[in-house]
């Protein structure tokens, strides 16, 4: 880990270069974006959540002198058609569109970068198509296993560490058993106001908890509705299905996949939304990465730990 006096920040915000949409299947269409140099090394940066959408964070881990960064809003969020759509919408469809994104824009390879779910489908995405990553760069390793979606999402586990804030999550739902099938019937049932009430007290719930330190402008920013609408209903939706896998471990089982592709994986001690094992496990089935553990962070990537070793990878792989 970088001392903290050395420790190096984000690069400054940006603004898109360049937008547009792509009819990716009857229903849905993405939204996409680029920044940075034209000319220079692509890079996909995949948003977390899943429903989250596209940040101007999303464009700040490269050096735009060098990178052509591109993103995209996943389905059923962010600028993204149908907004909140659930129908076709599962981890195979999203890689598949970064498969014809990828293609539409004239991209032979590019990087592929993600943090929480972002990890995810960057992994998924690197295993079904390892010969168009030339790196990957991941943080708050996110594998979507039963164990993992227990830990944060359901009665123990985080719990224990933010009990006020688990109890609001809690409340937004009636019953005492699996908190995320009861959210599952209320978010994907009519709108009403017990949905909107839902949506946010699940988005909260994760507002609170991903740093280290608490946020109150990311809690006030996240506490819009529409916003709330698609993060909630979108993760829960993936989580009941348990990602769309075959198995709870797909990832792990596919690992070997990885071997030939350089690798960084960044991790926050103290993650609270994806604890630390999920990096440990990872990196014992990919032991061709580089692990490096931030002592004094959490999930997020703006954490100055975790920024500066994200930027520090990215950088080297320029």
């Amino acid at each position: 880990m970088t001392p903290v006096a050395d420790r190096r920040p984000l690069y400054p915000s940006i603004p898109a270069g360049r937008e547009g949409r792509l009819r990716v299947s009857a229903l849905h269409e993405i939204r996409w974006e680029e920044s940075g140099n034209p000319l220079g090394k692509p890079v996909v940066v995949l948003h977390g959540g899943p429903g989250s959408g596209v940040s101007d964070f999303i464009r700040r881990g490269h050096d735009p002198a060098r990178y052509r960064i591109i993103s995209f809003d996943q389905r059923g969020c962010g600028g993204s058609t149908p907004f909140a759509e659930l129908e076709g919408n599962t981890t195979w469809d999203l890689v598949a569109d970064m498969e014809k994104l990828r293609v539409h824009l004239g991209v032979e390879r590019w990087q592929v970068v993600g943090g929480s779910w972002g990890s995810t489908l960057a992994l998924v995405y690197a295993i079904s198509h390892p010969s168009r990553v030339t790196e990957l760069v991941l943080r708050g390793i996110f594998m979507l296993r039963q164990e993992e979606v227990d830990w944060f999402y359901e009665w123990g586990g985080a719990s224990f560490l933010f009990p006020e804030a688990f109890a609001d999550y809690a409340a937004g739902v009636s019953g005492r058993g699996s908190l995320v099938a009861e959210y599952h019937r209320v978010l994907t049932g009519p709108d009403t106001p017990e949905r909107r009430r839902a949506a946010m007290a699940w988005t909260l719930w994760e507002a609170r908890t991903i740093s280290l330190l608490p946020d109150p402008k990311r809690e006030a920013a996240w506490e819009d509705d529409r916003f709330a609408l698609a993060f909630a209903r979108i993760e829960n939706h993936y989580f009941m299905h348990r990602g769309f896998f075959d198995r709870d471990d797909w990832i792990l089982a596919h690992a070997d996949r990885l071997k030939d592709i350089p690798g960084v994986i960044i991790h926050g001690r103290y993650d609270a939304c994806t604890p630390v094992k999920n990096a440990v496990d990872l990196a014992a089935a990919w032991p061709e990465a580089r692990l490096v553990i931030i002592d004094d962070a959490g999930h997020t990537g703006v954490e100055p730990g975790i920024a500066d070793a994200m930027v520090r990878a990215t950088d080297a792989f320029a």
